[in-house]
């Protein structure tokens, strides 16, 4: 959630925060806002809305430092207000301060601060981390002066605070340096030609540097015009590692593009084109991975999967323990990330973890990670982004290498993680007893899936004339069975999540268990109804639902008849393997989701309430 920038150097930081907040905006746009050192004070400017209002704030004040900080806000504590959005300054004026994360202690050092004559404007808890270092900084010795007094002053706060945090700092006796720390929330520093960079995503500082330093939780950076350090809150050095960021700011540009969910729609065969590239044998007829850190041999000892993860990762999880039950014949269970370190969950010994999140920063992922690893499991991870907290804490792993995904609703990230899923199946069943030539015929599939998306991708415009039709209705069930209802699920929360209609995602067979209820002629059901031996078991769930005269959109695989006036609309794609199928079939629940959201005018890439990475619980 939220987004942050800082920056340090010779050019005008205003407009440098500002380009960085606007491609950071898919992480909260509830409020923004700006606070640069200039004329002996801290200057800030800051709106309720988008960024684009906050650049003409901010324009009102006539920026020229080449020092501040920015923020937009997705709301924890608080309302949305001008009072609450970020950076907050302290009441005595010294210090500025932008935060993503939640203080849990925030009123017990309220209550403290106030007795100490400190005063608050907001009802937020970052009002109040910053008044504590004001607090810290006021009584640091006037001998410990330089950059250790501003520094310890950040770093005694930080040993006082119960929560999660990610911040950047500003005082006012310090004209020309930052102090950022981390817990559980990112943060990039990048580093520049005669500048730096703070960010909590990389797509912010890309246009500046492709040389990064990713931050670890429990460290504190001090950047000033020249340098930067790093240390612990324990006062150790550390030494930093300079990675570089392999793609480009052109890679989070809209292209031509309406959306970045479309651009996003539309990548997708490059993407799984990316995904599968050099990962699979020589003979053609296996997966093979470079960084899960165990043997074959090991990985035959297995008896056990589980997979956690949240949102859509959960959708692809499910869709991953379809197939590996059914071709490596191996127990999986999926749990929801922020479920599973609060239940007691019985597990084997020989169980063997998968966290799947496409930024690597999910907070409730990341906490479900450090669970398993505390009670001695062995933990593989599935993202998309690399020096991300998950990627970097994990035992072993697989890059998505998709690119930058900036539409708040996943598509090439999910379509990725599904075919990452299939790979794994192929690769523990070719360890037990899936035969040569099923693995050749299975790697044959999975290397189709990008033609076969494209295909798929070829009925956008009748997807598009659909979702003119459909476009007024405010219920919608999607309906699906075996691998396919994860996909059911996955298109309902694509409609939910960027045209605000209620839908919901069922296994085909368990419409007459209750669901059955809400049909009308005012419920639209989109039915996944593949070639196969349930083929007939989704027509006749279909036939139960036009008895009670509900709309009925079909998305058939190619060949299959359904009977005459069944279906009120159809959307035909390409047949394919077992293991592709969940691919392509999401494309059509993409686009249509896509198109009724565009239909209805809704704000496709930033949809309400929701950001594209939760790193708070």
């Amino acid at each position: 959630m939220c987004g942050i920038v800082g920056y340090v150097g010779k050019q005008k930081a205003s407009a440098i925060i500002l380009e960085g907040l606007k491609r950071l905006e898919y992480r909260g746009y509830d409020s923004a806002g700006v606070c640069i050192v200039q004329g002996g004070r801290l200057e800030v400017a800051k709106k309720v809305g988008r960024v684009e209002g906050l650049s003409k704030e901010a324009a009102r004040h006539h920026f020229v430092g080449t020092t501040g900080i920015g923020h937009t806000r997705w709301a924890t504590h608080g309302g949305v207000t001008d009072a609450n959005a970020h950076p907050h300054v302290s009441s005595d004026g010294r210090i500025a301060l932008i935060h993503n994360g939640v203080i849990e202690n925030f009123a017990k050092i309220k209550t403290f601060l106030s007795g100490k004559g400190y005063t608050f404007k907001s009802e937020t808890d970052t009002e109040v981390l910053c008044n504590l270092i004001a607090y810290h900084f006021a009584k640091e010795p006037q001998e410990n002066d330089g950059q250790n007094r501003f520094l310890e002053s950040v770093r005694k706060t930080l040993r006082h605070v119960e929560g999660t945090y990610g911040i950047a700092v500003l005082c006012l006796d310090f004209p020309d340096q930052i102090v950022a720390a981390r817990k559980a929330s990112p943060l990039i520093l990048g580093v520049g030609d005669g500048e730096y960079i703070l960010a909590s995503d990389a797509s912010a500082l890309i246009s500046r540097t492709q040389n990064v330093v990713y931050l670890k939780d429990g460290e504190i950076v001090h950047i000033t015009p020249t340098t930067f350090s790093i240390t612990t809150l324990d006062q150790e050095d550390v030494s930093p590692v300079v990675d570089k960021i392999t793609w480009t700011i052109e890679d989070a540009e809209l292209n031509g593009y309406a959306h970045f969910m479309e651009k996003e729609i539309f990548e997708q065969p490059q993407a799984l084109e990316n995904s599968m590239r050099g990962r699979f044998s020589e003979d053609g007829s296996t997966a093979l991975f470079g960084g899960l850190n165990i043997t074959a041999a090991e990985f035959r000892q297995i008896d056990r999967f589980m997979f956690c993860a949240c949102g859509s990762a959960w959708h692809a999880c499910l869709v991953a323990e379809h197939l590996i039950e059914r071709f490596a014949r191996v127990p999986v269970e999926v749990d929801y990330a922020s479920e599973f370190r609060y239940r007691n969950s019985p597990l084997d010994r020989d169980t063997l973890f998968f966290v799947v999140s496409q930024s690597g920063e999910t907070i409730d992922t990341l906490a479900a990670m450090r669970e398993a690893k505390r009670k001695g499991y062995r933990v593989l991870a599935i993202n998309n982004v690399v020096g991300s907290t998950i990627a970097r804490e994990a035992d072993g792993g697989v890059y998505q290498h998709v690119g930058p995904e900036i539409g708040v609703a996943s598509t090439k990230a999910f379509t990725s993680q599904l075919l990452i899923g299939a790979m794994i199946a192929l690769y523990v069943a070719r360890q037990r007893d899936m035969s040569f030539s099923d693995g050749v015929q299975y790697v044959e599939a999975l290397k189709s899936a990008p033609n076969l998306v494209r295909r798929a991708l070829e009925q956008a415009p009748r997807i598009k004339e659909i979702a003119k039709r459909y476009s007024h209705y405010n219920d919608f069930l999607f309906l699906g069975r075996l691998s396919l209802f994860p996909i059911a699920l996955e298109g309902a929360l694509k409609l939910k999540e960027i045209s605000y209609i209620h839908a919901e995602g069922y296994p085909a067979a368990e419409m007459k268990h209750g669901p059955i209820a809400l049909i009308s002629e005012n419920c639209p059901s989109v039915f996944f109804v593949p070639k196969g031996e349930i083929f007939n078991k989704v027509v006749s769930s279909m036939q139960e639902i036009k008895a009670r005269k509900g709309p009925v959109i079909a998305i058939v695989t190619e060949g299959c008849e359904l009977p005459p006036g069944l279906a009120d609309d159809v959307i035909t794609i390409p047949e394919c393997h077992e293991a592709v199928l969940p691919i392509v079939a999401s494309v059509p629940v993409q686009l249509l989701s896509y198109y009724i959201a565009v239909e209805r005018k809704c704000d496709v890439d930033k949809p309400r309430n929701l950001a594209k990475s939760v790193t708070v619980e």
